[in-house]
């Protein structure tokens, strides 16, 4: 079955940005329970329908499905509202690729950079733009940025 191990870590400088193309993505949850998410993404010009399992640790059950845009577009009318929106860059660094997410809308100002490891032990290389680590903190997940968006946060 297919496992995904990720650690979030904040961004604390603009470091990485250097002259990277990102990606728009917009994603929207069909079911935002503790236990599983299913999520609706527009990755560019394609399609995606994610189911994702109960976290334990950093690693959880997840099923990804490329789906026809135009399918996409119409399950994010489903989606409960309000929509993520974020440009996703892709960086190299230590011999792993990091995801930057720029988050939009009422998370404006977020930049969370996540590494996807093939084991929970797994060691790294942390760029020196990473900072804190919040992988264990449930607020940075996507499906509860929707919920409780980051602007809104009383702390900072």
């Amino acid at each position: 079955m297919p496992t995904e191990i990720e650690r979030k870590f904040l961004v604390k400088s603009e470091a990485w940005r250097e002259g990277l193309p990102g990606e728009r993505i917009v994603q929207g949850y069909l079911c935002r329970e503790k236990e599983r998410t299913v999520r609706v993404r527009i990755k560019g010009d394609k399609g995606f329908l994610t189911i994702k399992g109960l976290s334990e640790g950093v690693s959880r059950k997840e099923f990804e499905y490329e789906i026809p845009v135009g399918e996409a577009d119409e399950l994010l009318l489903l989606c409960t509202p309000p929509l993520l929106d974020k440009v996703r860059y892709e960086r190299r660094h230590g011999g792993h690729l990091w995801e930057i997410d720029e988050f939009a809308g009422e998370n404006h100002g977020l930049i969370v950079a996540e590494i996807e490891l093939d084991e929970e032990g797994s060691e790294f290389e942390k760029p020196e733009w990473v900072g804190e680590e919040v992988s264990d903190d449930p607020r940075y997940y996507n499906a509860c940025l929707v919920e409780h968006p980051w602007s809104q946060w009383r702390k900072r």
